[in-house]
């Protein structure tokens, strides 16, 4: 007759390791004898007792964590390093229900060994730059990373020994929120992920924002357990705050200038304009996105301005200018035309223009004719004195006849002026440095010109002058005066700055006939004397230097 089988809990009783098996909450449901031979507790009297309650409080924490290594607490007193890799049992849930496995000594491996093993694995912990935390409902944390003390100043010690800590340093002002997500975990009927943001009180007293990635894991029968990750993230914070306010000051300061802004995407071509960008040009129906931007900016910009403004700013693109900032005409959405100013500046990643962005003014809508910061005439000022200047030499040229007497004479010079290395004064010493600097450029201007000449401040660091009566000689030379004045170093507060100046020059022996021209002259030979490093550049319409 075949043998019957042996059932499977009499082969479990035979067995000479410890089999152990608890529910859910840790609390030990089966025993079999080794386990009393091994440990020296009897099994009877063990059933119903938490397996937590027999491991080192060191090593709880790693075993809940799923380390299968810890110390075990026998009936002599003695802890002794065991292996328990425990295997869940769950529902169709996933829900735990019960941990099953052999219990093995393994106190032939060394002490030290082991020792180092959970050194190693402290040490795992310490590389991630967070607080590493388990918890549950009216224990407190479980477990804690030794970075809490690094972070927040309290030892593991300390905030372990209170289940209330943590909701006891949360800055108040965030206590009511962190509380209902926290309740929510604790209550939780299935597992999942979640994270807060909310300010902690460190032992300092500092205020440190904290980034926790939690997961409320679920299991039946027991109470929910929360491991997570806390950051500090007091520094993104800051600057997430220090944006915030610095785009509300911005904002203020658009609507307070009255300027149009306009972001415009280099990749993609798509121009993003502000609602008083389209109120100034008169196109408030057109919307605030434009697939192709250049296209549209062209249908705005009059033809005569068109290659002048497309060079202002692909000169910028090219890197050969810090910014840009250029005035054109344009032809207002009620038929009239409007003299505007387009400045900005592009964004380059790896030498590569992505992205530009700036604001739109309406010059008739400035104000006052003078350079508030410099005290110099503006640009509506110098246009007028230089159309009055073509007009006077267009005259005179037209009578012919005799030479005229030296009172009578009337050729003059236009001179654009770009200050060098403005930026990186503006960078390193702040804007009230480079405002100081610009009243003394202007100071010096005033110096080097005689008194039927004109010095105007166009816009940021370029400056204009207008020489009267004066020929191509005298020109060329009171223009290298200028810029050997320029060049000396400049004392602002405690501070020597070094900042000269590229000078383009064109004369009226040119023959132009309109500001526009002589402008776009002189902005030409000056971004040849900028290029070349030539401090004066005057313009010949064949591309000789001077």
């Amino acid at each position: 007759m075949p043998v019957p089988p042996t059932p499977p809990e009499e082969l479990l009783q035979l067995l000479p390791d410890a089999v152990v098996q608890t529910d859910a909450r840790w609390v030990i449901t089966y025993l079999n004898p080794a386990w009393h031979k091994l440990t020296g507790y009897p099994v009877d009297g063990t059933l119903g007792q938490s397996l937590l309650d027999f491991v080192h409080p060191d090593d709880t924490g790693a075993l809940r964590a799923g380390m299968p290594v810890f110390r075990l607490r026998f009936a002599n007193s003695d802890y002794r390093w065991m292996r328990l890799q425990l295997h869940p049992k769950t529902d169709a849930a996933d829900r735990v229900l019960s941990r099953q496995g052999v219990l093995i000594e393994i106190t032939e491996i060394s002490e030290q060994v082991l020792m180092e093993d959970r050194q190693r694995f402290l040490r795992l912990l310490e590389t991630i730059d967070g607080v590493v935390w388990e918890a549950e409902l009216g224990v407190g944390n479980t477990f804690l990373s030794p970075q809490v003390e690094r972070l927040f100043g309290y030892s593991v010690e300390e905030w372990r020994a209170d289940p209330g800590f943590w909701r006891a340093h949360v800055h108040p002002d965030d206590l009511a929120e962190a509380l209902v997500i926290d309740d929510a975990a604790y209550y939780a009927t299935h597992s999942y992920a979640y994270e807060m943001s909310y300010r902690l009180i460190a032992k300092s007293g500092d205020v440190i924002w904290v980034r926790d990635l939690c997961r409320v894991d679920v299991e039946h029968g027991r109470p929910n357990r929360m491991i997570g990750l806390m950051i500090d993230v007091t520094e993104q914070k800051s600057t997430e705050l220090e944006l915030v306010q610095s785009d509300n000051r911005y904002a203020l300061a658009t609507r307070g200038s009255n300027d149009g802004i306009w972001d415009w995407n280099l990749q993609t071509g798509v121009l993003h304009v502000s609602q008083r960008f389209n109120e100034i040009v008169g196109l408030s129906g057109t919307g605030h996105l434009h697939e192709d931007g250049w296209q549209f900016l062209q249908q705005l910009i009059d033809p005569d301005d068109l290659e002048r403004v497309e060079a202002a700013y692909r000169r910028h693109l090219s890197d050969h200018h810090p910014n840009f900032s250029v005035d054109f005409r344009a032809r207002h959405g009620s038929g009239r035309p409007v003299w505007l100013n387009w400045r900005g500046i592009a964004q380059f990643e790896d030498g590569i223009a992505v992205r530009m962005a700036g604001s739109l003014s309406d010059l008739a809508e400035r104000g006052s004719s003078y350079d508030a910061l410099t005290n110099l005439p503006g640009r509506p000022l110098f246009r007028d004195r230089l159309e009055h200047a073509i007009a006077l030499h267009r005259d005179s040229a037209s009578k012919g006849g005799d030479a005229p007497s030296h009172e009578d004479t009337t050729p003059f010079a236009v001179l654009l002026l770009d200050l060098d290395r403005f930026k990186a004064v503006n960078d390193t010493l702040g804007h009230h440095v480079g405002d100081q600097l610009l009243q003394q450029v202007a100071r010096r201007l005033e110096s080097c010109v005689r008194a039927i000449d004109f010095v105007a401040r166009m816009s940021g660091d370029e400056f204009n002058v207008l020489l009267e009566s004066i020929d191509h000689a005298g020109a060329c030379d009171r223009a290298r005066q200028i810029a050997t004045a320029l060049a000396a170093p400049y004392r602002i507060d405690s501070h020597t700055v070094t900042c000269g100046a590229s000078i383009g020059v064109v004369n009226s022996q040119i023959g132009f006939t309109s500001t526009d021209d002589y402008l776009r002259a002189a902005d030409a030979a000056m971004y040849q004397a900028k290029s070349h490093a030539l401090g004066v550049y005057v313009f010949s319409g064949d591309g000789d230097a001077s």
